[in-house]
């Protein structure tokens, strides 16, 4: 059976037909207890009764995954050839003239005594269940059930809870069998590791022996089971659902944007919900967003200003009281006269500002105004040197997510979204396991979705871009038939031009002839940086290859943190401006408007190191960054920290790095301020304030406006309207929102970026989104768009939550956003050009291999060592371990036995490891996570190496 369609919104390719677009629907007429309706062929009953407004109860059905008819609650009098009879309305398709009677006394006796079968063993616990008072079981018992048992026998017994995860619990008593997790994990997550166990009334939900149900995704599966079975380890007896109040906010766990409900009682977060937005998150979350919540109140949160006093242990030195808590004057007046003297002695480059993806977009802009505008160093950069160019990110031509759901082929490169963007992995999978999208990847190892993979080419770590040009150009493909074999798949399912590729710059501006398309028309490309072993040039020069072979795709940059696409949008990064214009185009502009910009371009974050280790950096602001456990190469981290004459670190929570602060200034963290965020795809959603920040922590924007106030300038603005105001009136980016870009046709799905200057030719998806069927198009909307979801089961507990607080949960979080001022005359209309991209491959050859030597991959995992894991009590003994994974050949030739200890060795460090046998790998290649517990990978990796070799030896001799 066919998993449903991916319900994105309308996925229209720049100048194409739109990939995977819907063909025209056929209507029929069905009718609904004596009310007659409209539906599309083959839709499911259940569906279209309720968009009509007919609820049918129900507890197995999902609209995101396969009918089963397990529960048999849907049960309803269809009209057949011999009469109505019952049947389940999740399992029966509409078909023209169809008649449908849901409340007759059959059907109510059906539902009678299906809940009356259900309660044979289910506890009457309600009072101490975590599901009391949102339970869809309780509500339908009460709705559609008996007044009273008839069973007085026994209930069967289980012990309970079982931990069958460190975040799920599990109670086999409650359990009815409705089959939603067990779908879930295997058709959804495709993590199989939930099943059934027994038969009869012996079926319980089960793992497999000693595996526990280890996925990304389980929190999903207790927030769509509709009785108390499985729960949140986190959450567990925290609060009632009477107690809580919530606003709608956007997770910034990654820059994917998941939507989700935020949840507090007593003035704490207590809980996260997925809610479902059809062109983003669709209802799910991954395990790392929806825990994060105790990050929140963490013994260790930042709650007022500290200043390290001079000649108690000194600078770096941790565990030894060296820091003093201050007032906030005190602590912005010494770090304003430390700038000053660094302005006065060095000049504006003597300042530098790392990290700000943490922050939400007025707070990146104003921290990008005071830094460009008022201090003058251009030395600003949002990434650790962990990502790709600014430039190329925010130049190349954007898809969106429902264009890589929809995309007739995806070319991943490099990174694996399950590990960067889990929830992007998801709608991935989704659409590969369905077959209407192929997948071509270009990895350094197998990834999540090498399995769904049309052609999975494999590349040694420095070798990228010639594995592209070979695939999209036809050179260099080698003597290995099976090689050229792949290559050549892949080449045809990408729609690769035959002929030798123009320049990217040429290939940018070609218009397609008439009747024909571009090459690479309906392929959406995913480029992340797949390794910090080695530099972004080979990321860089695969994605000038693939943007002059195939000038029809469209490519979607996986970013890893949280709105590092807002960061760089308002200017957080070197040679950038607001608006993503180029400094030297946004001059003239950026000067009228703020009064002066950085005279050249300043260093990205390698080059603020390097400058503050030699002592040319004098002043480093740290904004939620840890370049210590972050950068790829940890000596150089270490050595900036310690040559800095003065660091002034912004962050929730302490950090490796914030051991060599000078001063520590506490900011307010998710769901403690507003504001928007921008996502990966460039969707800008509303971010919800719930809870007030801890004792003194401010908004990272007022502390950018206080501390210019102390430097002795204003940044113009007191309030995030007013930034918002200023952004729409300077930002080409940004210009065409309007005044409030959440207006009702918006306020959950957000606004894509830019916005065409004549709405027609907009891209269906800067909008709000349009289903080519406008029967479902009315449903769709009608839950996503009013609050209300595409199904009451698919978002327990939100519906049965009061909206309080800061921000409408049918409007997104508007409380700022409903006083904005009629604008801010600042510029005279004349805006800035943004950037478009034409990069060029480097011509310089790559390192050769050393024979003897093994090519290092640190790719990141969704749980290390980070702050925000390691803050979550729930998420942190998660954390990926640092071992090094080689291929068992590897192994065998040095007769190291997996699990054994070995040495591993590179040209700058030396660390002793556990080794683990990995056959997703190929030989010549080791891989050790980045940032991983029990060892830091960073210390074998050298800044600016275009790849890392290392030796793995044993006791006996080397390799």
């Amino acid at each position: 059976m066919p998993l449903p369609p991916d319900r994105g919104g309308s996925a229209a390719m720049s100048g194409t037909e739109p990939a995977g677009a819907r063909a025209p629907v056929e209507r029929v007429s069905i009718t609904v207890d004596g009310r007659q309706l409209r539906a599309s062929k083959g839709e499911l009953l259940i569906a279209a009764a309720e968009r009509e407004g007919v609820y049918i109860p129900r507890f197995c059905y999902h609209p995101r995954m396969r009918e089963v008819g397990m529960c048999r609650m849907c049960l309803v009098e269809v009209k057949g050839p011999r009469g109505f009879s019952l049947q389940p309305a999740c399992f029966q398709h509409v078909a023209e003239g169809m008649e449908v009677v849901t409340g007759s006394p059959a059907v109510k006796k059906a539902q009678d005594g299906v809940l009356e079968f259900l309660l044979v063993n289910h506890p009457l616990d309600c009072p101490v269940c975590d599901k009391g008072g949102e339970c869809p079981l309780q509500d339908q018992t009460l709705t559609y059930g008996p007044g009273e048992s008839r069973f007085v026998e026994e209930k069967r017994h289980w012990a309970k809870p079982i931990a069958i995860s460190r975040l799920v619990d599990l109670d086999r008593e409650r359990c009815i069998q409705c089959d939603r997790c067990t779908r879930f994990a295997k058709e959804v997550a495709g993590d199989p590791f939930i099943t059934f166990l027994g038969r009869g009334d012996h079926t319980e939900i089960s793992t497999f022996p000693d595996r526990p149900f280890s996925s990304y995704f389980s929190g999903n599966t207790v927030q769509i089971c509709p009785v108390g079975a499985l729960t949140s380890a986190a959450y567990r007896f925290k609060a009632r659902p009477w107690d809580l109040e919530q606003v709608e906010s956007t997770c910034t766990t990654c820059g994917f944007g998941c939507r989700m409900a935020v949840q507090s009682s007593s003035g704490r977060l207590v809980r996260y919900l997925g809610i479902d937005v059809d062109p983003v998150n669709q209802g799910w979350l991954c395990d790392k967003g929806r825990f994060g919540f105790e990050a929140a109140a963490a013994p260790d949160r930042r709650t007022q200003p500290l200043v390290r006093i001079s000649g108690e242990g000194g600078r770096g030195t941790t565990g030894t009281g060296a820091t003093e808590p201050r007032s906030w004057r005190q602590a912005l007046e010494l770090v304003a006269g430390r700038c000053n003297e660094a302005l006065a002695s060095r000049g504006p480059a003597s300042i530098a500002v790392v990290g700000g993806s943490r922050l939400a977009n007025e707070d990146a802009y104003a921290w990008a105004k005071l830094a460009k505008g008022v201090i003058g160093t251009d030395s600003v950069d949002a990434q650790l040197d962990d990502g790709m160019p600014a430039e190329m990110v925010q130049g190349l031509p954007r898809a969106t997510i429902d264009d890589a759901c929809n995309a007739s082929t995806v070319l991943l490169l490099g990174a694996d979204p399950r590990e960067e963007l889990p929830v992007l992995f998801l709608r991935l999978r989704r659409s590969l396991a369905g077959g209407s999208t192929k997948l071509v990847e270009c990895v350094p190892a197998a990834t999540s979705l090498t399995q769904l993979a049309s052609v999975s080419l494999r590349y040694l770590p420095g070798e990228m871009a010639s594995t592209v040009s070979a695939m999209v150009g036809g050179k260099g493909a080698g003597s290995d038939p099976d090689r050229r074999s792949q290559l050549e798949a892949a080449s045809v399912l990408l729609g690769a031009a035959p002929q030798s590729p123009p320049s990217a710059g040429d290939a940018r501006e070609a218009p397609e002839q008439a009747g024909e398309l571009m090459p690479g028309t309906g392929v959406v490309v995913l480029i992340g940086r797949p390794s910090l072993a080695e530099s972004s040039r080979g990321i860089t020069d695969s994605a000038a290859i693939v943007a002059a072979a195939l000038p029809g795709a469209r490519f979607l940059p996986m970013l890893r943190r949280a709105n590092l696409q807002g960061a760089l949008d308002a200017g957080l990064a070197p040679g950038l401006l607001p608006g993503r214009v180029g400094l030297g185009a946004g001059r003239e502009h950026y000067e009228k408007v703020w009064g002066a910009v950085p005279a050249a371009r300043g260093l990205d974050t390698a080059g603020i190191l390097a400058g503050a280790a030699a002592g040319t950096v004098e002043v480093l602001f740290l904004l939620g960054a840890d370049p210590l456990s972050d950068f790829p190469d940890q000596d150089m981290a270490r050595a900036a920290l310690e040559g800095a004459r003065f660091v002034v670190t912004v962050e929730t929570h302490p950090s490796a790095s914030s051991a060599f602060a000078d001063v520590v200034l506490p900011a307010a963290g998710y769901g403690e301020r507003a504001g928007t965020t921008t996502s990966t795809e460039s969707r800008i959603t509303a971010l919800g304030q719930k809870v007030v920040p801890p004792s003194l922590a401010w908004p990272d924007w007022m502390i950018a406006a206080e501390l210019c106030d102390a430097l002795g300038s204003d940044l113009g603005f007191e309030s995030l309207s007013e930034i918002w105001s200023e952004m729409v009136d300077v930002s080409p980016l940004h210009r065409g929102l309007g005044i409030d870009p959440f207006d009702s046709g918006n306020r959950r799905w957000g606004v894509l970026v830019p916005v065409p200057a004549d709405p027609q030719s907009a891209d269906p998806q800067s909008a709000d989104p349009v289903s080519a069927d406008p029967v479902s198009a009315a449903g769709e909307r009608g839950g996503a768009e009013a609050g209300k979801p595409i199904d009451p089961m698919a978002v327990p507990g939100i519906g049965s939550v009061e909206t309080q607080g800061s921000a409408s949960m049918a409007g997104s979080a508007r409380s700022w956003l409903d006083q904005l001022p009629a604008g801010i005359a600042h510029s005279d209309g004349r805006l800035p050009p943004m950037l478009c991209w034409n990069g060029e491959p480097s011509s310089g050859p790559m390192p050769k291999r050393d024979g003897y030597a093994l090519r290092l991959i640190a790719p990141h995992r969704l749980y290390d060592q980070g702050t925000g894991v390691q803050a979550c009590a729930a998420l942190a003994p998660l954390s990926c371990r640092a071992q090094v994974h080689v291929n068992q050949a590897e192994l065998d030739a040095l007769g190291v036995p997996a699990g054994g200890a070995v040495l591993v060795t590179s040209a700058k460090g030396r660390l002793e490891l556990v080794a683990v046998a990995d056959p997703a790998l190929p030989r010549s290649v080791a891989m050790v996570p980045f940032n991983g517990s029990g060892a830091a990978v960073s210390q074998l990796i050298a800044a600016g190496s275009e790849v890392t070799e290392v030796r793995i030896e044993n006791s006996r001799g080397s390799r």
